[in-house]
């Protein structure tokens, strides 16, 4: 019981966040190659509304993981530096108006199919059970046997 807290790190959850800087980035490909994959594929099997509408959802999912990824860096700058919030709940909402305005004018223009939009914007879910995958992986390769 002699031992003290490192009064250093106080913030547990933010040196968790901050351990792994690569992870954004891995993310991003992974969306990317997610968004690529499909509409490979959609291009050869499916209607031309299909594969715009995969195109533009995985573009959307994109940008949308770029400007989310700035935002929380920001907030974040703000709980550990103490700074002034530099973020406004109008740069978070334009965000959302900004996608959704663009993915509602393809579908209503007949540009690209609806579902399609909606499985591109998808592709943040396909990085994240990689990502998890690759953690499970790393795991049980590198876990230390118990003597």
């Amino acid at each position: 019981m002699t031992r003290t807290a490192d009064s250093k790190d106080s913030n547990p959850v933010l040196n968790e966040i901050s351990a792994d800087p690569g992870l954004s980035v891995r993310v991003f490909r992974t969306m990317a190659a997610a968004a690529g994959v499909a509409v490979s594929v959609s291009v050869l099997i499916a209607p031309w509304r299909i594969t715009t509408g995969l195109l533009l959802g995985g573009l959307l999912a994109l940008i949308n993981h770029h400007w989310l990824q700035g935002s929380i860096s920001a907030a974040f700058r703000v709980i550990v530096n103490g700074e002034t919030p530099q973020l406004t709940l109008g740069k978070y909402f334009f965000r959302y108006l900004v996608i959704g305005t663009t993915a509602f004018l393809a579908y209503k223009l007949r540009v690209a199919s609806l579902p399609a939009i909606l499985a591109g914007l998808s592709t943040f879910v396909v990085a994240l059970f990689v990502e998890a995958l690759r953690e499970f992986y790393f795991a049980i390769i590198q876990r230390e046997e118990i003597s």
